[in-house]
């Protein structure tokens, strides 16, 4: 029965233990969002730069599960190009090795236990607080959970020794059968728990208490390293073509790695044992104590430098591989299916700093939608040059336009559901805010949608009913397109970060110049009114003028919110 006990022990640990790595997450999180966002602006071509941000990344949030699903949801948002993000998942494989570290060099040599509850007191308070900084309230809790979990795990490890367990003993006398249980074994566990993290910490107190030997344990740290894969995996289903190559990529170089150490594992054991200081381990017997735990942590660290320095000259054959394994079957041709943009919640989801960014992302291909009509209506107005065959034209602009402003209905919909389930994740102070500025840029941009559709519907009107400008007036209408055209890529370049001071005044010039031009169009209109020029073709050019400026307001607004941004 005390078996019994001490499991159910081993397993309250563990599940304390993984509840302070989430909530130690959140907190990170909440506090380290906006520095994380402007991390992954360096997520480029270059490989290094790439396995550096994962890396990163990973050590920040303490979860390589968050990072790779992170990585499959921007490879299908279009955020990340597929070569991008093997370098990203290899970092994040390294970034994830600082919890080994953590736990064999503070969690069994420091009794740091004895700070833990102090610690959860302290986080529930500063959490609980209106402070600005309250997550990292959480961060502590997180911290005193973590080693609580690590002190019941010790704790329960002596009332489970090998007289209890006299079947590890006999597995382990197996050769290659013992390594391929004990792999398959760590491989299942961590497919249930979700977390390599956890399962890497509970091989580490086991071989800390001598439970099981070096080589069993190095072993079974490779089938952690293959069941992490289970959450993109996850993450990709019923996602693109490119998220579940991105997926795949996981998959594979954690697999192929695992198994190129386990076929090469008492050379990288001994490796392990010559350049991690201390009293040296015996490979099969089970020694116990703080060295095991640090060659664990060495050889973890080292498993992941040594597949990433392997694999990284490879990254762009690495994807051509997974292109050639998964084929492109994402819809092409076929009937337009409705915007979704789905939110992942629960242990799969990644942080909600790093959702904004991939809601960014989608309000840049918004705003590009936006540039799209209004370029469309500019070659439109060559219609009033060449009327002939203009209502064939005008009726194809408007069933275009009418499209294309359902598809920005449709995305201010799913975006602004989007942020606010952000919202919901407990966002940092900054970044909260910084949300409810997106939400207003998401309005904004419908409205310019709208805009645009109206003014293809006045545009078919003027054509039916042959109230056509003069050239003159297509002239003077040039330039003042021109400059809506140029604030509307002013916005585009600048969303996803702050305006800076000086960039504001450039978008003031803007709208200064645009109102001046809106002014001198309108005089224009009614002199040629006064002249006795057709009234209603001339009070169309005037609401012409005042639809297109109204755009350039819009653009202004968009401006001053991105401005207030961090």
């Amino acid at each position: 029965m005390f078996v019994v006990e001490a499991l159910l022990r081993i397993l309250g640990g563990l599940c304390l233990f993984l509840y302070g790595i989430k909530i130690m997450s959140d907190g990170i999180q909440q506090i380290a969002g906006e520095k994380m966002q402007r991390t992954l602006n360096f997520m480029t071509g270059n490989r290094i730069l790439a396995v550096l941000t994962g890396a990163l990344v990973t050590m920040l949030v303490q979860s390589s599960s968050a990072v790779s699903v992170m990585v499959v949801s921007f490879v299908n948002a279009g955020l990340l190009s597929l070569t991008q993000s093997v370098g990203v998942i290899m970092g994040a494989n390294i970034g994830t090795t600082v919890t080994a570290w953590i736990v064999s060099l503070i969690g069994f040599e420091i009794k740091i236990s004895s700070l833990a509850l102090p610690a959860v007191g302290i986080g529930f308070f500063v959490n609980t607080s209106k402070w600005k900084y309250r997550g990292l309230g959480e961060v502590f809790m997180g911290f005193g959970f973590v080693f609580l979990g690590l002190q019941f795990l010790t704790d329960a490890l002596p009332r489970v020794n090998a007289e209890s367990l006299g079947f590890i003993e006999s597995l382990s006398d197996l050769g290659f059968v013992s390594k391929l249980l004990a792999l398959l074994l760590s491989v299942g566990i961590t497919l249930l728990i979700h977390s390599s993290a956890a399962m890497i910490t509970l091989i580490i107190t086991l071989a800390h208490g001598g439970i099981i030997n070096f080589e069993i344990s190095a072993t079974m740290i490779l089938g952690a390293n293959i069941g992490t894969t289970i959450d993109a995996i996850m993450a990709a289903i019923g996602s693109k073509t490119a998220a579940k190559r991105t997926a795949l990529v996981h998959v594979l170089f954690n697999v192929v790695g695992s198994v190129l150490a386990l076929v090469f594992l008492k050379p990288l054991l001994f490796l392990v044992g010559a350049i991690t200081p201390g009293p040296a381990v015996s490979l099969t017997e089970r020694d116990g104590g703080l060295s095991i735990a640090t060659h664990l942590a060495m050889f973890h660290t080292v498993f992941n430098v040594l597949c990433t320095l392997v694999f990284l000259p490879f990254t762009k054959q690495f994807a051509a591989l997974v292109t050639l394994l998964i084929k492109d079957r994402d819809q092409k041709g076929e009937e337009r299916q409705p915007y979704r943009l789905e939110y992942r919640s629960g242990v799969h989801s990644a942080t909600p700093e790093l959702n904004i960014i991939r809601a960014e992302k989608e309000i840049r291909d918004m705003a590009g939608l936006v540039s799209a009509m209004y370029a469309r209506f500019s070659e439109a107005l060559g219609i009033f040059r060449d009327p002939a065959g203009g209502e064939t034209v005008t009726a194809a602009l408007v069933a275009e336009m009418r499209e294309k402003e359902e598809i920005a209905d449709e995305m201010r919909e799913e975006l602004t559901r989007f942020l606010m389930e952000c919202t919901r994740r407990q966002l940092g102070y900054q970044s909260d805010r910084n949300v409810y500025y997106l939400m207003r840029v998401i309005a904004d941009l419908e409205d310019m949608t709208d805009d645009c559709y109206s003014i293809s519907l006045m545009l078919e009107r003027s054509v039916k009913k042959a109230l056509l400008f003069k050239e003159k007036e297509i002239e003077a209408l040039a330039p003042y397109i021109a400059l809506v055209e140029e604030f509307l890529v002013f916005v585009r370049e600048h969303l996803g970060r702050p305006i800076p001071p000086e960039r504001i005044a450039y978008a003031e010039d803007l709208e200064n110049r645009i109102d001046k031009y809106r002014d001198k169009l309108r005089k224009l209109g009614r002199k040629r009114i006064e002249a006795g020029e057709d009234v209603k073709t001339e009070l169309l050019f005037i609401d012409l003028v005042r639809r297109i400026e109204k755009l350039g307001d819009i653009c202004y607004n968009i401006s001053e919110a991105l401005s207030l941004m961090r």
